[in-house]
């Protein structure tokens, strides 16, 4: 198969995608929620509407044109993906079968339901992929090369079984919005949706601030009005509970609109229903904190540098934005 065929083939996915009839999708969301009940309507609509932005044939053509993909002796590439927001291990997959590799899946049972759909259509808008995807529910094996998402935790224990195999192995990242002080209204508005989409879930999502000194963090809390039907979900308002009782008893100082807590915090990861901040003094301050945890941050959120990602853009990646910033065609176009 060509790569021209493929294309073809994912442009024609992006098109389905798009005009998926409302009945078709409330089937497929509703399967979705009952395999994971973070996966609200709303979620699936998103990942399903960001999927097919980036399968439009002027940015796949985009994409491809920089690298060589046409290889001689198809490889096999196994894929371990993550479930923490829907179809999140979809662009793994579209790189191994644009570059014209195998794919052999190892799908996350929190997130099987809409990638298997996915799939199941594409092999009927191209044939030919049916040799070129295994699903596999048992082990892993007779793979070439090896691209698995997970925890830290997980990270160790690929690097133990996949490490001699060339490999693309993430960890745990997040996103951190940068803040001057000089944002209009309707920017910090934006950013609530780079926090509340995917209910803070996805490496994408800013779950850090960091702010100038003398901040006034109540504009930020006044301006996400329009996120608070988020507390109605029965699994983050327990999460929300949890974390305010923690706070509470412990005596930690936090400010609180109903849906969302912030919380001065130097750890970047905070957990869900919580928003850390951290002060700085000047630029030569934020950028030692922004050094100290280059290594766990995926996306800079802001106006001014060295924040690459506008407010409320930060869940919305083209198709050549890679997560950890590794090249994954360039990976898959050595092997």
């Amino acid at each position: 198969m060509t790569l021209g065929q493929r294309l073809n083939a994912f442009i024609k996915l992006g098109t389905h995608l798009a005009n998926l009839s409302q009945e078709g999708f409330e089937s497929l969301a509703l399967q979705a929620r009952l395999e994971n009940p973070w996966f609200t309507e709303e979620n699936v609509k998103r990942s399903l509407a960001g999927i097919s932005r980036y399968l439009e044939e002027d940015k796949l053509n985009q994409w491809t044109s920089r690298y060589t993909l046409e290889p001689g002796a198809p490889k096999t590439v196994a894929l371990v993906l993550a479930g923490n927001i829907p179809l999140v291990g979809f662009h793994d997959l579209l790189s191994v079968l644009i570059s014209g590799h195998r794919a052999q899946l190892k799908l996350s049972s929190k997130d099987s339901k809409l990638i298997a759909y996915l799939i199941k259509h594409l092999i009927w808008l191209e044939p030919e992929f049916e040799k070129m995807i295994t699903i596999k529910e048992t082990r892993l094996e007779g793979f070439d090369a090896v691209i698995a998402t997970g925890s830290d935790n997980s990270a160790r224990y690929f690097e133990y079984y996949f490490g001699k195999y060339p490999n693309i192995i993430r960890k745990n990242r997040t996103s951190v919005v940068i803040l001057s002080g000089q944002e209009s209204a309707e920017h910090i508005e934006a950013l609530g949706e780079d926090i509340f989409s995917y209910f803070g879930l996805g490496c994408r999502n800013v779950s850090k601030a960091f702010v100038p000194a003398g901040y006034d963090l109540s504009k930020l809390l006044s301006r996400w009005s329009r996120y608070k039907d988020i507390i109605h979900h029965h699994k983050y308002c327990n999460n929300y509970d949890y974390q305010k009782s923690i706070l509470l008893v412990n005596l930690i100082p936090f400010l609180d609109n109903g849906f969302i807590l912030l919380q001065e915090n130097e750890k970047l990861v905070s957990p869900i229903s919580v928003l850390y901040y951290e002060y700085y003094k000047d630029q030569a301050d934020l950028e030692a904190k922004l050094h100290r945890d280059a290594e766990k941050i995926q996306c800079l959120v802001g106006n001014e540098k060295p924040a690459l990602v506008p407010f409320g853009s930060a869940q919305y990646p083209e198709v050549w934005d890679y997560a950890d910033n590794i090249d994954t065609l360039k990976f898959l176009e050595k092997l």
